[in-house]
């Protein structure tokens, strides 16, 4: 078994594409909630400009509307609002309510990195690994990563863990790697596990051990992993389980995964 694919790391990209960092807005805003907070929006209050920008982004109790939540997210983002400066990077890096410019997607997720926001620091740090908004600089990257991932960011404990699994921007270190992707994946993060689970497959950074790279296969399976899930195949292949392999390899292809569709045509 050892000698077939031996498996991809999984790199996360960009954090939360589609959400946006709140501070107190109401869940499923009534209209008397979008009454108070434009009022306290209007008389300058940064955190209500902040929550119906949200609103406007998520169409909570108002007509979906990025440009109308960049505009918010700008008025309290010039008052020090780190949390909309972050949501405004997010619009100027998806090209939503404003023109698509990497570079100013960089420079608000700086100046909320700044004042302490973890998600535009792993943000940078993605920007510099893909050289987005900056040229591509894989040791930024891993400063960027080090930082959100001292406080706790799976998604940044998972890319830092890709970092010294490669090589990239910080000295290659099988036993750093793993106990990263340990940490991401003790919070769930599933990209973590499929990685945790390749180095048990492995034997790299921890000892070898098919028992444990299971148990991580089988978290990240279950979360949707393609790649968690054609390993998965492998193990019940070769303890000749093949019908919860064809299930396994099946789950792996209907994603594209072309070492697992390779796999059902063998069985």
């Amino acid at each position: 078994m050892r000698s077939m694919y031996c498996g991809r790391i999984i790199l996360v990209a960009f954090l939360l594409w589609s959400a946006f960092i709140v501070s107190d807005a109401a869940s499923a805003a009534g209209q008397d909630d979008v009454r108070i907070k434009r009022q306290e929006a209007e008389q300058g209050n940064a955190n209500a400009q902040l929550d119906l920008g949200v609103m406007y982004a998520d169409g909570d109790g108002v007509k979906q509307d990025y440009a109308q939540a960049a505009s918010w997210f700008q008025k309290a983002a010039a008052q020090g609002n780190a949390g909309a400066q972050y949501n405004l990077g997010v619009l100027y890096a998806k090209g939503r309510g404003v023109k698509q410019d990497d570079a100013q997607a960089a420079s608000w997720y700086q100046q909320a990195a700044a004042r302490g926001d973890v998600s535009a620091m792993f943000n940078l740090g993605v920007m510099y690994a893909k050289g987005r908004g900056f040229k591509q600089d894989y040791t930024e990257a891993a400063v960027w990563y080090q930082m959100a991932a001292a406080r706790g960011h799976a998604d940044a404990q998972t890319n830092l863990g890709v970092l010294y699994n490669s090589g990239q921007g910080v000295k290659q270190d099988f036993a750093q790697a793993a106990s990263w992707y340990q940490k991401a994946a003790a919070q769930g993060n599933g990209a973590a596990q499929t990685n945790l689970g390749l180095m048990y497959f492995s034997g790299r950074g921890v000892k070898q051990d098919d028992a444990q790279a299971v148990s991580w296969f089988q978290k990240a399976a279950a979360q949707g992993y393609a790649e968690a899930q054609y390993h998965l195949g492998l193990f019940c292949a070769a303890s000749a389980d093949y019908d919860q392999a064809r299930m396994w390899f099946q789950k792996a292809a209907a994603q594209g995964h072309v070492q697992a569709q390779k796999m059902l045509n063998k069985l």
